[in-house]
């Protein structure tokens, strides 16, 4: 069984992000990037899944610009076989982004996707959904343990009452939680293994997706600066500013 994981290059969590003056996008010039948390966490447990013997092999994928090949290495060296690129230098949102996985679906029939459940830079939380819409495939989200048997798939979800198990039959596509699994340490010995294994690249023509933007972003600002606290003599005087200043009562 082939398991395909998306990955996405974003500014590395550890940076403080800057608005640029203009008040057109988020600065990235000069600023560390890596792959995405949450798509860590699925190359990692696609990467399991192959040590056990359900998986034989494991494909990542990267949809961006060339530099978005170090992320794909990345994924490689935790353990995946090979990597595909989609180049563009379009802005890709979402609905572009899975219209592109499709694609590769279509390509290269895996038996099982393993997406991270949303990118910390725009926190979207659309695409393995849209993706699972498109190719109609059944989806798990927020996957917090995954246990494959035959072609049945078993995923313990965290939902707010709690944990919630959905029992699907592969294909599928299942979006990772925070807490499936601890990615692994990367390896000097497995970051030289990763620069001999195979890359593939595409560009969206080839895949005959259009990626043109559907929405257009007016403005990014920082939130409002936060207001040093006051203090209050008393509860019957906080009541009355939680309701009459602050309005969340």
């Amino acid at each position: 069984m082939k398991v395909l994981v998306p990955v996405k290059r974003v500014v590395d969590y550890n940076v403080k992000v800057r608005v640029k003056s203009d008040g057109t996008g988020v600065d990235i010039a000069n600023v560390k990037m890596s792959m995405n948390p949450f798509d860590e966490i699925a190359v990692e447990e696609a990467v399991r899944l192959k040590e056990k013997g359900v998986a034989t092999e494991v494909i990542a994928v990267s949809c961006g610009v060339a530099a978005c090949q170090e992320t794909l290495r990345t994924a490689m060296a935790i353990g995946a076989d090979r990597g595909i690129l989609v180049e563009t230098d379009a802005e890709l949102q979402p609905l572009a982004v899975a219209k592109l996985l499709k694609a590769i679906v279509d390509k290269e029939q895996p038996g099982l996707i393993i997406a991270g459940k949303q990118a910390i830079d725009d926190d979207a939380n659309q695409t393995g959904q849209m993706l699972a819409a498109l190719a109609d495939l059944p989806q798990a989200t927020f996957a917090s343990k995954v246990e494959v048997t035959g072609d049945k798939l078993r995923v313990t979800r965290e939902i707010d009452g709690g944990l919630e198990v959905l029992e699907l039959t592969l294909p599928a596509v299942i979006t990772t939680d925070l807490r499936l699994n601890e990615p692994r340490y990367v390896t000097l010995p497995n970051i030289i293994k990763a620069k001999k294994k195979q890359l593939d690249t595409f560009k969206p023509e080839d895949l005959g997706v259009d990626v043109t933007p559907r929405l257009k972003t007016l403005k990014v600002s920082e939130p409002p600066k936060r207001g040093a606290g006051v203090k209050v003599p008393d509860v019957a005087t906080l009541v009355d500013k939680l309701k009459n200043e602050a309005k969340v009562i």
